[in-house]
């Protein structure tokens, strides 16, 4: 038996395959992905198997471009070779909202309360649904699982997550939900494998495209920087992060409707607004120009003033961890996120930090150093297939 762990974006596919043992999920034997589903996009599947990577066009009509990429993953699982049968589809679902915090079996009821959220998170709840409901068309006899990346916050206490609204609107649930949670819980369970100071005070880092920072106190979220919606926070690819609400005020007066703010928002700001270049990390740092610097500069300032405000809440520091593209790939970022904390007692080694290069989990700070520092690539289809696997056994 196995669990195929899937993350269903707007123009992407990602898949893993996990077989399971004696109620235990084991390491993927299949990964990959099915890209270019996008209007005008050239559909292509990728994947890993046996440690063999294989690329292959797909001709898909346009009308139905998912539905028909999802059966071309289904023929090709059933022509690799010992693929074990599968007992579960695990979704990665960005928003679970106040009701939702932990995985479930999805239900007509489940996606039309999940529904209701799209609004939250536009760049990825609506994709998501999309692809469980395509899936369970696709799977008919497969149960469908949705795991959600705002569970892990469940722990945040009230102080965290209310906002100085009437309650009334709490009530309505604005409130901080806080995402990323499936990778957080991976990075955790990690740590509290290798370090015994990773239950006390820890700093989580997830850097990518989209970014922020959890910190958590005996294995458990009790601050994150996200909120209400994916948009708080740090500086991403091309959201924001955390913006004064006058803005939004003054460029209502000035006639800019929903849409308009909501493009602004989710896909015009961030390193790409800044540097008006591009929202790939690598390619800023490749670029000469004085804007690249200034976003890259801006972008390691607010991962640096909002991780202050973190260890506050926490009153110290033992463990900070680094996961997400940036994260792990990203050996100048650290270096300096690990110098400018320095009055913490962060010591970074600069040969480990080198040699961190996102392919497996490891220390990086120097012998002196008083605060742990690791490198956690991170893997949320695990977390979800482990998910998926606990609801169906129960």
């Amino acid at each position: 038996m196995a669990i195929l762990s899937v993350n269903a974006g707007s123009s992407t596919l990602k898949f893993s395959l996990y077989p399971m043992a004696h109620g235990k999920v084991l390491p993927q034997i299949l990964n990959g992905s099915i890209e270019g589903l996008e209007p005008a996009g050239s559909p292509e599947m990728c994947w890993t198997f046996q440690d063999q990577g294989h690329r292959r066009g797909l001709n898909l009509d346009t009308k139905q471009i998912f539905n028909q990429a999802l059966l071309s993953l289904r023929g090709l699982l059933a022509e690799l070779p010992g693929t074990p049968v599968m007992q579960a589809v695990a979704h990665r679902v960005v928003h679970g909202g106040a009701s939702y915090r932990a995985s479930v079996v999805v239900t007509d009821a489940v996606l039309a309360d999940l529904t209701r959220l799209n609004s939250l998170a536009p760049l990825h709840q609506p994709h998501n649904l999309a692809g469980i409901r395509a899936f369970a068309a696709a799977f008919p006899e497969v149960p469908q699982v949705a795991c959600f990346d705002t569970a892990f916050h469940a722990t945040l206490p009230e102080l965290d997550y209310r906002f100085a609204l009437p309650e009334a609107l709490y009530r309505q649930g604005l409130r901080r939900y806080g995402f990323h949670g499936l990778s957080y819980q991976y990075v955790m369970g990690v740590l509290l494998e290798r370090s015994a100071r990773a239950r006390g005070r820890l700093l989580m880092a997830h850097l990518g495209n989209g970014a922020s920072l959890c910190a958590a106190r005996a294995g458990k979220s009790c601050a994150t920087t996200m909120g209400f919606s994916a948009l708080d926070g740090l500086m991403m690819g091309t959201r924001p992060g955390a913006l004064d609400a006058g803005v939004m005020l003054y460029l209502a007066e000035q006639g800019w409707d929903h849409d308009r703010l909501q493009q602004l928002l989710y896909k015009q700001s961030g390193l790409l607004g800044v540097s008006g270049i591009s929202a790939d990390m690598r390619r800023l740092r490749a670029d000469p120009s004085a804007s690249a610097k200034l976003a890259v500069d801006m972008f390691t300032y607010r991962l640096l003033r909002e991780s202050g405000a973190l260890v506050a809440c926490l009153q110290g520091l033992d463990v900070l961890a680094f996961s997400g593209g940036i994260g792990e790939h990203d050996v100048a970022l650290r270096s300096e996120v690990a110098q400018r904390l320095a009055w913490l007692g962060v010591v970074i080694d600069p040969i480990r930090n080198l040699q961190a290069t996102g392919d497996q989990v490891m220390a990086i700070h120097a012998a002196g150093s008083a605060i742990e520092i690791w490198v956690v690539p991170t893997d949320e289809g695990v977390v979800a297939a482990r998910e998926a696997a606990q609801l169906i056994a129960a």
